[in-house]
């Protein structure tokens, strides 16, 4: 009981100081809601992880995120208007988490604050795989968005996103995926190597179709869905690194003659393409990135570890990028030690070059005059930033994902 006084007054010149200064310490207003510039920077992606059920946005140059969409089960697929300040996202909800009743909705996010403002409820059956490209498109005229359905017979769903409203949906057996070529005009691909051409009207309703000839031999060498848009023409290539160049510019698509990423010595030495979005290219410069590895036959979904740039006008590859690793992360938090960080990054290389396995997954390209191309790995949540002109590494960016899958860098979007 005597000691009782002296512990108080040890407690008391203890707590003081750190109360005081707790007390200088500005007050934090909460509630408040950032906005996004719009348009957006050059070089801001977005980030799909399945795992978190969401889509992050990173600014590449300072390292931030920025914000987020919650995209339900699934992987994101967003859709960026470049006539309103909306984004447009297909997501999937079951009432009981993973089980229960389905419901599939097209919501509607303010590009500025990336709140919900509507939604379009859908048919529950929209397509969700690994590999999220071509399963939702938005028309070039920016009000009519398509969703693809596989159950497994396939058909799309056409949302009015001005009015908000389901249109209908047409069915397309044999035929999937969408690719838009219009601003009432869509493609799919089929199952014999075709396209199926179909044209809406004014109010989103069909208003024709057509079956144009087989521009690939799907049994002998099919194509990936992974195709890039240049103007009025998109680009397949196909497992055995074929590219195949449809121009939708007329009334008929008119096919261009396939040419070889691969030289034959580049065939003997086993490269083939990789990963599960293999393909970026920057409109203005008229470059094709393609993500590459070394592998077997049937490899063509297995990481990368290089990116060849091809000039699309001569067709013959300009440059070759070794990639680096993307950075490790545990769950979505960098794995850094301070002045050590040489160290876990000399590992990660290692480990990197060593485990075939453990590669890139993904690429884009931003569409500004100074562009970046992104890698991820679906097993980090890191980034790895590029100059997309010189190939110059430029450093790791994390936007606290547990894992990414795939990457977009849409140019345009959110303008008012």
């Amino acid at each position: 009981m005597r000691r009782t006084p002296l512990l108080f007054a040890l407690v008391a010149l203890l707590v003081v100081p750190i109360a005081s200064s707790r007390a200088d310490l500005p007050l934090e207003m909460t509630g408040n809601v950032e906005r996004l510039a719009l348009p957006p920077g050059p070089h801001l992606v977005w980030l799909a992880d399945p795992v978190l059920q969401r889509t992050a946005l990173v600014d590449l140059d300072d390292g931030r995120m920025l914000g987020m969409l919650s995209t339900g089960f699934g992987i994101a697929s967003p859709l960026f208007s470049t006539a309103r300040p909306e984004i447009y996202l297909p997501e999937t909800y079951y009432s009981r988490g993973s089980r229960g009743e389905r419901t599939d909705v097209l919501t509607i996010y303010a590009a500025e604050t990336l709140a919900p403002v509507g939604e379009v409820v859908l048919p529950p059956k929209r397509a969700v795989s690994a590999v999220p490209m071509a399963h939702a498109t938005l028309l070039d005229g920016q009000r009519f968005a398509l969703v693809w359905n596989a159950t497994p017979a396939t058909s799309v769903s056409v949302a009015d996103v001005w009015e908000q409203r389901l249109v209908g949906e047409l069915q397309t057996p044999g035929c999937s995926l969408v690719y838009s070529i219009g601003s009432h005009r869509f493609a799919m691909l089929c199952m014999d190597g075709s396209l199926l051409l179909v044209t809406l009207d004014e109010t989103g309703a069909e208003a024709g179709r057509s079956r144009a000839e087989p521009f690939f031999d799907p049994a002998a060498d099919p194509v990936t869905v992974q195709a890039v848009r240049v103007g009025s023409r998109w680009l397949f290539v196909s497992f055995e690194g074929m590219v195949h160049g449809v121009d939708f510019a007329g009334d008929a698509p008119r096919v261009e003659e396939p040419w070889s990423l691969f030289s034959d010595e580049e065939r003997a030495e086993r490269w083939r393409i990789g990963g599960s979005q293999h393909l970026a290219v920057h409109r203005e410069s008229g470059r094709l990135y393609s993500l590459v590895h070394q592998g077997g036959p049937d490899s063509h979904k297995d990481p990368g570890s290089e990116v060849w740039v091809y000039d699309l006008a001569s067709r013959a590859r300009v440059q070759r990028i070794v990639l680096r690793n993307p950075g490790l992360t545990y769950l979505g938090v960098p794995i850094q030690t301070g002045r050590f960080a040489w160290l876990v990054d000399w590992i990660a290389e290692r480990v990197f070059r060593s485990v075939p396995e453990i590669g890139i997954d993904a690429i884009a390209v931003t569409q500004d005059a100074a562009p970046r191309l992104v890698t991820i790995g679906r097993f980090t949540g890191g980034i790895a930033s590029y100059d997309a002109a010189n190939g110059e590494f430029l450093g790791r960016v994390y936007g606290g994902n547990m894992t990414n899958t795939a990457v977009l860098a849409p140019h345009g979007w959110g303008r008012p």
